[in-house]
């Protein structure tokens, strides 16, 4: 069976400042040291087949360290980019909410339906990941398959995998979800 480690990429400074990422190149907070130190711990024998990788610098840092460490090398795969979040991107979440309460709100309940100004839909990131998804599944029958990325695009990707709705993907804030998710979807999924 095959199975996927969505492994979030490590927190920057922008995430602990509580500010909107999206498709910004930030680096690795020092906090990132320890999520990392964890991962790497996560396989326990067990063989990984690939790492993948979204293109920003974070997730890159973070396929680095993890690659290092397990002797493996990773692809970097821009169809894992992080969602455009368009004008949005750095400002404080706190922010966006106050200036614009009605929107931030249906954001959260509802992502699909609010484009950020300047941004990207939530359904176009999401026919990335299908189209990336499709591309693993014909590749690898069985095995661990480890992607890195940094939310939202992680959540979508679990959201993906798992059939499940498309609420709550966005993290609010220094909100952050498992640095790690194991998912075993079936291989008809997407």
């Amino acid at each position: 069976m095959l199975q996927f480690w969505i492994v979030r990429a490590g927190t920057t400074e922008f995430e602990r400042q509580g500010r909107v990422l999206g498709t910004l190149d930030v680096p690795l907070h020092s906090d990132a040291d320890q999520e990392i130190e964890e991962i790497i711990r996560h396989p326990n024998g067990q063989p990984i087949d690939a790492v993948y990788t979204s293109p920003g610098q974070s997730s890159i840092e973070t396929a680095e360290r993890l690659c290092e460490a397990w002797g493996l090398r990773y692809k970097l795969v821009e169809l894992l980019q992080n969602i455009d979040l368009g004008l949005w991107q750095g400002l404080l979440f706190e922010e966006v909410k106050h200036k614009q309460p009605k929107v931030f709100r249906q954001w959260q309940e509802h992502p699909e339906t609010i484009c950020p100004p300047e941004g990207e839909m939530l359904q176009a990131a999401r026919e990335r990941i299908e189209h990336f998804l499709s591309k693993i599944y014909k590749k690898y029958k069985s095995g661990v398959v480890v992607v890195v990325v940094p939310d939202p695009v992680a959540a979508l990707l679990v959201s993906v995998l798992r059939q499940t709705q498309l609420k709550d993907i966005f993290p609010t804030g220094t909100d952050r979800g498992e640095s790690i998710q194991i998912i075993s979807p079936a291989l008809t999924n997407v």
